[in-house]
């Protein structure tokens, strides 16, 4: 099982999805209107790593992380 948390202004629970890879996760987050704006604007972190492709495969065990875009000083 792969365990996705939301950070930041995103009050979701976190889920816990037996996928392969970020593009079955986007498929899946995609579904969901609440999140709909987030996932176009946040960074994805992979057991605390940001990654740039969602063609990264997924192991059990891994955590995906979607972090918001923030301001402040």
């Amino acid at each position: 099982m792969i365990r996705v948390e939301f950070l930041g202004p995103i009050q979701k629970a976190p889920l816990e999805l037996d996928i392969d890879n970020l593009n079955q996760l986007r498929s899946i987050l995609q579904k969901d209107e609440e999140l709909q704006e987030w996932l176009q604007n946040s960074a994805v972190a992979l057991n605390d790593t940001l990654v740039s492709s969602l063609d990264v495969a997924l192991k059990d065990g891994d955590k995906v992380s979607l972090l918001p875009p923030v301001c402040g000083g």
